[in-house]
């Protein structure tokens, strides 16, 4: 058992004649300094320490972009605009599969971005059609620097390294992507416009009787006077602009590809009504897909160097 402290300074006998069980003291006592005289025992395993074995974080854009390794696709993405969506059957075993249509158009590489010169890479995508009268001049001499035409639709899509930039004027397909591989796509789902709270949020109403009078859908009370700062909490769940936001959805499998006519089919339904555009990149939560003769490529550049 450990010796009791003295609770006065004034008790304490000379320091010389003080036993080794006291030192070292403590300046102060409580539990701001510690209610014991014992060294501070180290935890190795805890945070960041040297001792801990994880590796340091570093500040700079070479150790983010290392980071986002993982995170980050091999290849570039694409815009295709939403058709609609239908049905695919199995002759064998009958299973009905719902299915989204998306439609190519147009799709081409508008131009990169590097990391020496902006920090990181990606590539820039354009699709559709514009006319050049309803495009503003710097955007028509960025088209044409380019040498495309003038797109409806750009996007940036993020890659890893210089091995995904494509060459700027190179045009993206449905074949760009394989039967039975698995996308992410993006798209601004359906605006509602202006709703109340009952449709936004899913609130029950107040009651229908007994002396409620034309309140029946509205919202109440949005919050106290005094007990929360006489002021509405930012966040509250109030009638405001539904919808029209971008969704995004995993691992989505591509079920049929269609070169010829610029189809690609997609299982399962994407946020957005028909004529929306849609971004498709590989997903990043699934391996990447092995595309066909890219590890001859590699060999024959490795053999040519």
């Amino acid at each position: 058992m450990a010796p009791k402290l003295p609770t006065s300074w004034a008790q304490l006998p000379p320091s010389f004649l003080l036993p080794d069980a006291f030192l070292p003291l403590t300046a102060k006592r409580g539990v701001k300094y510690g209610w014991t005289t014992a060294p501070a025992r180290a935890k190795p395993a805890r945070f960041n320490q040297k001792t801990a074995g994880l590796p340091v974080l570093e500040q700079s854009p070479a150790a983010a972009l290392k980071r986002k390794d993982f995170t980050l696709p091999l290849r570039t993405g694409a815009l295709a605009v939403k058709k609609g969506m239908t049905a695919l059957y199995d002759p064998e075993t009958g299973v009905r599969t719902p299915c989204t249509v998306l439609q190519f158009d147009r799709v081409q590489v508008v131009s990169h971005k590097t990391r020496e010169k902006n920090g990181y890479y990606a590539v820039q995508v354009g699709a559709g059609w514009k006319h050049q009268d309803n495009v503003t001049r710097p955007l028509l001499g960025h088209f044409a620097g380019a040498n495309v035409a003038p797109k409806r639709f750009v996007s940036e899509f993020r890659v890893k390294n210089e091995k995904g930039l494509l060459k700027v004027g190179d045009t993206i397909g449905p074949e760009w992507f394989l039967e039975g591989q698995f996308v992410d796509t993006r798209s601004d789902c359906r605006g509602m416009g202006w709703a109340g709270g009952m449709k936004r949020w899913g609130f029950k109403g107040q009651p229908a009787s007994h002396g409620n009078s034309k309140t029946h859908r509205a919202m109440g009370s949005s919050g106290a006077s005094q007990g929360s700062g006489s002021r509405v909490l930012p966040g509250k769940k109030m009638p405001g602009r539904m919808g029209g936001n971008q969704v995004t959805i995993q691992n989505v499998k591509v079920l049929k590809v269609d070169a010829e006519k610029g189809l690609l089919i997609l299982n399962g339904c994407l946020a957005g009504p028909k004529g929306c555009i849609v971004k498709i990149q590989d997903a990043i939560k699934k391996p990447w897909p092995v595309i066909p003769g890219e590890e001859i490529k590699e060999e024959l550049a490795a053999a040519a160097a």
